[in-house]
């Protein structure tokens, strides 16, 4: 019988990726599967002829042979493909367990690691920017204290499974192969726990609270996240513990305005010091004062930049800017000692303060 292409097979065209052959061949599997086609030897053939084809796609090696020689070239190699779909199990156990929730002969108390844990920790402006220390509480599953992680009372242990001797699967005939699922008495474990420890209802772990100090350095931002290894919930049967990942929130500053690792704190100015130019005291991220010279016929909106006086950046290399943004601001009403000298400032600067029945500064000012 003349053997199908494979990419047809699979229902993919020849560039797709190796993601796209394995989202098609689950379909497949899925669809031909020989619990869900009892007694059909067409699906129990197009199985087979899937395994195969993806055997050969997913393989870089075997997929750049077939792409220049076709089968012949995989016959050359010694290549036959499954000889049945038993063959097919035992090529791929791994995604088969993704698939349908069994594995091929593995116990399933086998180590598992411990789940990862989130924690939200909120830190004012100041604390972001220079680190801290913070101390935090939550709550964790740890192993049992009263059982020491064997889920039993005290003086007891767990009975090996009479129904799978201890091996936590059990086999189940499908036609003419036979697949390895978790044993229904023991739900997989390989044990019967008949004296449940109280303190963690057999579970081996236990939850508590639990404190710690974690260190944040300084420059940190929020939706920053930090991970503490070990810090999660115990792993079981022995696997290791998750990891805990402290989100960070930080709060508003009054003072400064933060971008990126620059932060930009705003002064106004009369427009006479604006003319004129003067001094102007500056409160700094550490709580100093610092004067800044603002040169005379400074605009609005312009930019003072001190260097270097900005937050740290976290992966080290200095610190960013503190800039100071100007606004000059116009006052509102004026007493008519003021709009006199204003209006002679017009005058000598050849201003023109009559138009449309109104002074240049009457404009400006009401």
């Amino acid at each position: 019988m003349k053997k199908r292409d494979y990419y047809d097979v699979l229902g993919v065209n020849k560039a797709a990726s190796a993601a796209e052959i394995k989202a098609a061949y689950r379909k497949a599997a899925m669809q031909f599967h020989p619990d869900r086609n009892q007694g059909d030897t067409v699906a129990e053939e197009k199985f087979k002829e899937a395994g195969e084809a993806y055997e050969v796609l997913s393989d870089g090696q075997k997929r750049q042979v077939y792409d220049r020689f076709g089968h012949q070239g995989l016959s050359g190699q010694g290549y036959q493909g499954p000889s049945d779909a038993n063959d097919v199990f035992s090529q791929f156990s791994s995604i088969f367990e993704d698939f349908f929730g069994f594995n091929n002969g593995e116990t399933s108390n086998r180590a598992r690691r411990g789940a990862d844990l989130r924690f939200d920790l909120q830190l004012s402006f100041q604390q972001a920017v220079f680190g801290c220390e913070q101390e935090i509480e939550f709550a964790k599953k740890v192993l049992c204290t009263s059982c020491k992680g064997n889920g039993c009372q005290a003086g007891t242990k767990p009975e090996t499974c009479s129904s799978c001797d201890g091996h936590g699967q059990v086999r189940r005939n499908q036609g003419f192969f036979s697949i390895a699922v978790a044993c229904p008495s023991c739900e997989g474990e390989g044990t019967i726990n008949r004296n449940p420890c109280k303190k963690c209802r057999g579970e081996g772990r236990s939850r508590e609270k639990k404190k710690i100090a974690v260190k944040v350095p300084p420059g940190v931002d929020s939706g920053l996240k930090l991970r503490v290894s070990g810090e999660g919930e115990e792993g079981s049967n022995g696997g290791p513990a998750g990891d805990l990942y402290v989100f960070i929130a930080v709060s508003d500053s009054s003072e400064f305005i933060r971008d990126g690792v620059n932060v930009i704190v705003k002064r106004s100015l009369s427009f006479v010091k604006a003319a004129l130019g003067c001094q102007l005291e500056i409160t700094t991220l550490e709580g100093e004062q610092q004067k800044l010279s603002v040169e005379p016929g400074v605009q609005h909106g312009q930019r003072l930049v001190l260097a270097h006086a900005g937050i740290p950046k976290l992966r080290g290399g200095g610190r960013g800017d503190l800039i100071v943004e100007l606004s000059v601001e116009i006052p509102k009403k004026l007493t008519k000692e003021q709009r006199a000298l204003l209006e002679k400032y017009a005058e000598l600067s050849n201003e023109d303060t009559a138009k449309n029945g109104q002074g240049f500064f009457q404009r400006i000012f009401e």
